[in-house]
């Protein structure tokens, strides 16, 4: 994990800006500069009405009375997908585009359930209660009747 994160903050940083000069070299600074600002313009804006759209799926499923689990991993999703398009670069821009493509959303969705599928297989279990698993099940009901009479409320 560690080893990811070292990569994920000096690699993808360094690549970014390899691009950048690279880009701007070709095409001159203004030119890249002005791209990367309109990257961030035009992706802030897809992310607010990306959002805005999960919000109203989010609000219509709670009212429902579902749980919102699908349209709340898509609002972190588009979250993400802001952070990266507001984050000066070219690779941070097309990773931020794409998640904001509802069907790359899928597949990040799919890969992540089945990820924590994987490693808390009991929690994705339906229709059974949670229990200890060291106890024995308990089969036993019990029914019982609470009444309350008029001399036990006098004192």
């Amino acid at each position: 994990m560690l080893l990811r994160l070292l990569l994920l903050f000096t690699v993808v940083p360094l690549v970014e800006l390899v691009l950048l000069l690279v880009l701007a070299d070709s095409m001159g600074w203004r030119l890249t500069l002005g791209l990367v600002l309109a990257t961030g313009v035009a992706g802030a804006g897809l992310a607010r009405w990306q959002g805005l759209r999960c919000l109203g799926r989010l609000r219509e499923q709670s009212e429902a009375g579902q749980i919102p689990a699908g349209p709340l991993m898509d609002g972190l999703l588009i979250l993400i997908a802001a952070a990266m398009l507001v984050t000066p670069g070219m690779l941070t821009d097309l990773f931020g585009f794409a998640l904001l493509m509802p069907w790359v959303r899928a597949v990040f969705k799919r890969r992540v359930r089945r990820y924590w599928e994987l490693r808390f297989p009991e929690a994705f279990r339906s229709g059974e209660p949670r229990r200890d698993p060291s106890q024995p099940p308990q089969d036993r009901i019990i029914d019982v009747r609470v009444s309350a009479s008029d001399e036990d409320h006098t004192s």
